[in-house]
């Protein structure tokens, strides 16, 4: 897009845009995303910024009515298999706040001034203000829907110290932490008791089939580590992890009137959090984004495949239809090569069980390097000890053609079985099954157009 019709979104008020790129208008000193509620600025007073990091870099602070920073993430970092996309998306899991830009760098196979270079030269921050703009939300969120001590706030979502905390709240929303939290009111924060969890909403842009993505996750829960509850159009999805810094439950409801052929035009979905450490609130909100698809951008899957005369009517039935991904991609793998029925086994064999159990969810799905000691032989133990060992990467930066081809060389997976990793585990939008006469025209949404076809019955679900 040129910045022509970039203002043309904004003048418009187009949330198509929202995370996808931001403004800034000069004369006031905020940045918003496309579709703010407030006047339009006039275009000379207008700047344009890829990143919200970008903008804040550039002296801006968030706007306090369309909060920019809470916009779903660009669809770019799910399609894109280049260093910049596999960079955003191991800094949306909390690996510079975790291991610094070295550790970045080391994952990515780059020298960190290279990752410097080409992210600053594409998004406009580096990874470093790219992390201290997601650090900021997460403070902000903690800050507003809980009663956490602030100073327990400020480490929990990734600051070094207080000192470094207060600077960055108050250059980034131009208030205090604690003007913060005042402005959210208690009422906003009484969800969130201990027993309540952190309460979240996470935003996705367009509509939603929330429908089809829960009765997959129903068709596919592994008990102890799984559930959904509920009736079609309100269930509730629940399932244990395992996290950097301690463990979690989470539970996402699903959107009333986004089952069969509903949609929701754009929102949320309501989730709480339950952790033991709250540093893990960062990479639990990216991992349950991953899975629900929520960073999509359904209008431009839609436009594309619609043009299909095969699947447009399918298109019209299910605008918004999504391609779920996967809460820990290790853990798909082994399912997938397994199936339902053994990876109930290997839980309730080689599973942690959790200190306190919650209702049906008892155990952790059980590690790599566990079942690869366990279980030696065979493509079972040969996928796990590659996992295990590190021969084969599966995390938000790893090389989706490398992560194939290691794959392919392990004994007894098949290439219908590595499709499917690659598809739920690494979050590419465009893979076909082998042997799948599949139009060239339907990249790079050929996941997506698949999932189409299933729904309407016209493939077999795997």
């Amino acid at each position: 897009m040129d910045e022509d019709t970039r203002y043309e979104a904004v003048r418009s008020r187009d949330a198509r845009f929202d995370g996808v790129f931001y403004f800034a208008v000069e004369t006031t000193g905020i940045y918003c995303r496309p579709s703010c509620p407030a006047v339009t600025p006039k275009r000379r007073n207008v700047r344009f910024f890829a990143t919200a990091a970008a903008a804040q870099g550039s002296g801006f602070r968030a706007c306090r009515r369309c909060r920019p920073d809470a916009a779903p993430g660009s669809a770019d970092w799910n399609v894109r298999a280049d260093v910049v996309g596999r960079a955003m998306r191991l800094i949306g899991d909390g690996v510079v706040d975790r291991e610094g830009v070295a550790g970045l760098a080391a994952r990515l196979g780059y020298s960190p001034r290279q990752v410097q270079r080409q992210l600053t030269g594409e998004l406009g921050a580096g990874p470093v203000a790219l992390a201290r703009a997601q650090r900021a939300h997460t403070a902000r969120v903690l800050l507003q829907t809980t009663d956490l001590p602030i100073t327990e706030i400020a480490f929990a979502a990734g600051f070094a110290s207080v000192r470094q905390f207060n600077d960055t709240v108050r250059a980034v929303y131009a208030r205090t932490p604690s003007e913060l939290r005042r402005a959210a009111g208690r009422s906003a924060r009484r969800a969130a008791a201990p027993t309540a969890g952190i309460p979240l909403r996470l935003a996705h842009r367009g509509p939603y089939q929330s429908g089809a993505v829960f009765d997959l996750l129903q068709a596919e829960a592994v008990p102890g580590v799984e559930d959904v509850s509920g009736e079609p159009g309100r269930r509730t999805y629940r399932r244990t992890l395992r996290l950097p810094h301690g463990n979690g439950i989470v539970a996402v409801d699903e959107q009333p009137g986004g089952t069969g052929g509903g949609t929701h035009p754009g929102g949320w979905l309501d989730a709480r959090l339950h952790l033991t450490d709250p540093r893990d609130l960062t990479t639990a909100v990216q991992r349950l984004r991953r899975l629900f698809d929520l960073d999509a951008d359904p209008y431009a899957v839609d436009e594309r495949l619609g043009t299909d005369p095969r699947l447009a009517p399918l298109v019209a039935a299910r605008p918004g239809l999504r391609s779920p991904g996967a809460a820990d991609p290790e853990e798909l793998a082994v399912r997938a090569l397994v199936g339902s029925a053994e990876a109930e086994r290997l839980v309730r064999a080689y599973g942690k069980a959790l200190d306190a159990p919650c209702g049906s969810l008892t155990h952790l799905f059980p590690e790599p390097a566990v079942i690869a000691e366990a279980e030696r032989h065979g493509p079972l133990g040969a996928l796990c000890a590659a996992l295990a060992d590190g021969t084969v990467r599966l995390d938000p930066g790893a090389d989706r053609d490398d992560a194939e081809a290691a794959l392919l060389a392990l004994p007894g997976l098949h290439a219908r079985t590595v499709a499917v990793v690659r598809t739920r585990a690494l979050g590419d939008p465009d893979v076909a099954p082998p042997g799948a006469a599949v139009p060239d025209t339907w990249r790079p949404w050929r996941s997506y157009a698949l999932l189409h076809l299933r729904a309407a019955g016209e493939l077999e679900n795997r």
